[in-house]
């Protein structure tokens, strides 16, 4: 039963420390380590908190933040739309069940493969929607035959997230800018697309202290769609107004345990102030926050060694297995799942992986129970971006996940990658084991062609 069938509000954040402790050990024993562990009813719970927030509003789960089938198929179940941001994920949304008019390919800059995928899924579901970043990437479009459903994502000068590498509202690569929107939109529904919405993204993990930039950048796309609605509604050959007015996600979630929980309803009372009147349905698009308090990754501990200043600790996972820390200096709470961690005296630890980088790090001189080999640690917040940006440098095989059920059970959901799955690319390439799964050979990259 979920928290709202129970009558009992869905707590704001999940923390670390809420997980049982037993129950993680189980599973790393019997499912080994690395381990990415995911709770369905966690993301269940996590979007109905969203939709009590944002009634009457279009959400769009953003696959980039998980993509694994059973969260894309829980969120579908939960009535929730799927927002794909390259052709792999449009394919893994329309296998989980998604209906057309449930799913929005967003790419950025796509490749040539790409669009042919999104257009020849748009043939096969119809109200299927497609969103340009560029007036190249709509020419493109109409080079392949698509005159479908249209959306124009605009780039409106602002941005805000919890690192600069990931503040999209103002950066050149994202979206056609604000001054040529309207011009760009009139222009293809006068070429025949079935122009439909508009769309921005500020950034991603938008705290509270973002709220001013968050309403700004509303703000303007709230003015921007008026502007596109009068737009519309007077070009000789163009259809109705827009149907959705998009404002992306990027609602933050508390990393560090004594970072307060975002406060969803004031976010949601600016968004909708923010934005104003408009003659179009508010659509966001949430990733991480239906997801990142919902998984964890279980390492064990495999060397202990003292350090002038610091005690190492070694762990099976890595900057492979979770790329955040690594990339953007990102803050994931530790906790040792031992039964005895409580009682041990703490002192500080940098835990780190075994990649040959210094950047292999989970955490610097932070206080922890003391540490053996052997011991098994949780690093929280993992269920979103965890999975999505693992990868196989220095040639290690990808971790294991598991999700729980509702009913508390366990299902492996992905299996451990082994060393010959790191390597069955390259002996597909040279003919042994009988080819590639096509039996194609490798033709290079697509070629962009004209129409």
């Amino acid at each position: 039963m979920s928290a709202a069938e129970s009558g009992v509000p869905n707590p704001p954040a999940r923390r670390l420390g809420d997980w049982s402790a037993s129950h993680l050990r189980d599973l790393a024993d019997e499912y080994g380590t690395p381990l990415y562990v995911l709770d369905l009813e966690r993301v269940r719970e996590n979007y109905e908190r969203l939709e009590a927030a944002f009634p009457e509003s279009e959400i769009m789960f953003a696959a980039k933040a998980n993509a694994l089938d059973r969260v894309l198929e829980t969120l579908l179940e939960a009535d929730a739309g799927i927002e794909c941001a390259s052709a792999g994920e449009l394919v893994r949304a329309l296998e989980a069940g998604a209906p057309g008019e449930r799913v929005h390919y967003t790419a950025v800059n796509p490749p040539a493969a790409d669009l042919d995928v999104a257009v020849e899924a748009a043939d096969e579901h119809p109200n299927l929607t497609i969103t340009a970043g560029a007036e190249d990437t709509i020419d493109r479009l109409e080079e392949r035959g698509y005159d479908g459903r249209l959306c124009l994502r605009v780039n409106p000068g602002i941005g805000a997230g919890h690192h600069e590498k990931v503040r999209t509202g103002a950066d050149a690569k994202f979206g056609v800018p604000a001054n040529r929107a309207v011009e760009t939109l009139v222009d293809a529904a006068e070429r025949g697309f079935d122009v439909v919405g508009v769309h921005a993204h500020v950034g991603s993990g938008v705290s509270s202290d973002d709220l001013d930039a968050h309403r700004e950048f509303v703000s303007r796309m709230g003015e921007l769609a008026r502007e596109l609605n009068k737009a519309l509604t007077a070009a000789p050959d163009a259809q109705a107004g827009l149907e959705f007015i998009d404002v992306g996600g990027g609602f933050g979630v508390p990393y560090r345990e004594n970072e307060a929980p975002l406060d969803l309803e004031a976010v949601a009372d600016a968004t909708r102030d923010a934005l104003g009147t408009v003659d179009a349905r508010l659509t966001i698009e949430p990733g991480r926050y239906l997801v990142a308090d919902a998984g964890v990754l279980l390492t064990r501990v495999n060397t202990v060694k003292d350090a002038p200043e610091t005690t190492v600790v070694g762990v099976d996972a890595g900057m492979t297995t979770l790329a955040r820390p690594a990339m953007y200096g990102s803050y994931h709470p530790i906790r040792n799942l031992e039964a005895d961690a409580v009682d041990r005296p703490e002192n500080p630890q940098t835990v780190t992986g075994s990649i040959c980088e210094s950047s292999d790090v989970f955490c610097t001189d932070r206080s922890l129970p003391e540490t053996a080999r052997g011991d098994l640690l949780a690093i929280g917040n993992a269920g979103a971006y965890g999975y999505e940006m693992a990868s196989t440098y220095n040639s290690r095989p990808r971790p294991a996940s598991v999700v729980l059920e509702p009913d508390g059970s366990a299902t492996l959901s992905r299996r451990r990658e082994t060393l010959s799955d790191v390597t069955r690319v390259e002996r597909a390439a040279g003919n042994e084991d009988g080819g590639s799964d096509t039996d194609e050979p490798d033709r290079g990259p697509p070629r962009e062609v004209s129409r």
